[in-house]
C-alpha cells in the first residue's frame, strides 16, 4: 500500500472577492510540479461563490466533469439546451467529450453557494456531449452512498466515461468503514468534508485528504460525530 497526504493548508488559494477557491491539484494560476493530478483526478476545485455571481460562458471538452453543491444552489446553463439549478442533495454530471459550453451562477442572489467541483480525464475522447444530474438521500449514515460509477455500471446513480466510482459517506463517531475497490489497479482518494477521521493511521480533519494505492481495500473510522467524506476511485493513469 501507498501513500500520500494532502493537508488543508496545502492547496493552492485564490481570492477573487466574488469567488474564494481552494484548488487539490494545479489550476489556473495555482502550477505545482507535484500536485497536477491523483491518477484519472486532474481537478477537485472547493469554491465558495458569492450570491448572484459565477462563471459566465466557457468552453470545455474531453473531460468528466461532476459538481457538488455543499450548501446553495447552482444556476446552470450549456450548449446542449439544459437550464437547470442544482441544490444540496444532488449531483451534476457533465460529458464535455468533443466540446461544449456553458455557465455556472450561484442562483441565490443574497446568501453564498459552496460546491466541490471535479474534473476527472475520460476514457474515450471525443464523445456526444451529455448532460445528467440526480438526488440522493445524503441523509444515511454509517453506509457509502454511491453517486458516480462507469457507464457500464449496473449502479442506479449517475455514470461517466470512466473506470471510476465516487461515493459520499455520512458516519457516527467510532464507525468503521471499508471500502473494497472495483480494480485493484486503481487507487483512491479521500477527502474529508467535515469532522475528522482516521484513514490508514493518518488523522485527518476538515479538506484534509489522503491518496492510496496499490491496495485491495481501505478502513477508514470517524473520529467525530457526523463526519462526511468524499471517495473517488480512479485508475492510476499518469499524464505526460
Amino acid at each position: 500500500m501507498k501513500t500520500i497526504l494532502y493537508p488543508s493548508e496545502s492547496r493552492g488559494h485564490a481570492n477573487h472577492g466574488w469567488l474564494k477557491t481552494y484548488h487539490s491539484f494545479s489550476f489556473a494560476n495555482y502550477f505545482h510540479p507535484d500536485r497536477i493530478n491523483f491518477g484519472a483526478l486532474r481537478v477537485l476545485n472547493d469554491d465558495s461563490i458569492a450570491g448572484g455571481k459565477g462563471f459566465g460562458s466557457h468552453p470545455h471538452s474531453n473531460m468528466e466533469i461532476i459538481t457538488i453543491p455543499l450548501s446553495g444552489s447552482i444556476q446552470h446553463q450549456d450548449s446542449m439546451g439544459h437550464t437547470e439549478v442544482i441544490k444540496p442533495g444532488e449531483v451534476q454530471v457533465m460529458s464535455a467529450g468533443k466540446g461544449i459550453v456553458h455557465s455556472e451562477f450561484n442562483a441565490d442572489e443574497a446568501n453564498e453557494l459552496k460546491l466541490f467541483q471535479i474534473w476527472i480525464l475520460p476514457n474515450k475522447k471525443d464523445v456526444v456531449p451529455r448532460y445528467d444530474q440526480k438526488s440522493f438521500n445524503f441523509s444515511i449514515k454509517n453506509e457509502w452512498i454511491s453517486i458516480v460509477s462507469p457507464k457500464d455500471s449496473k449502479d442506479e446513480n449517475l455514470w461517466i466515461h470512466q473506470e471510476a466510482w465516487l461515493h459520499l459517506g455520512c458516519f457516527d463517531k467510532d464507525f468503521n468503514a471499508k471500502y473494497f475497490l472495483n480494480k485493484t489497479s486503481n487507487g483512491i482518494y479521500f477527502m474529508v468534508i467535515e469532522g475528522s477521521f482516521s484513514v490508514n493511521g493518518e488523522n485527518l480533519n476538515e479538506r484534509d485528504a489522503i491518496g492510496i494505492w496499490e491496495a485491495g481495500s481501505v478502513t477508514i473510522q470517524a473520529t467525530s460525530e457526523n463526519s462526511k467524506i468524499l471517495l473517488i476511485e480512479v485508475p492510476m493513469i499518469s499524464i505526460n
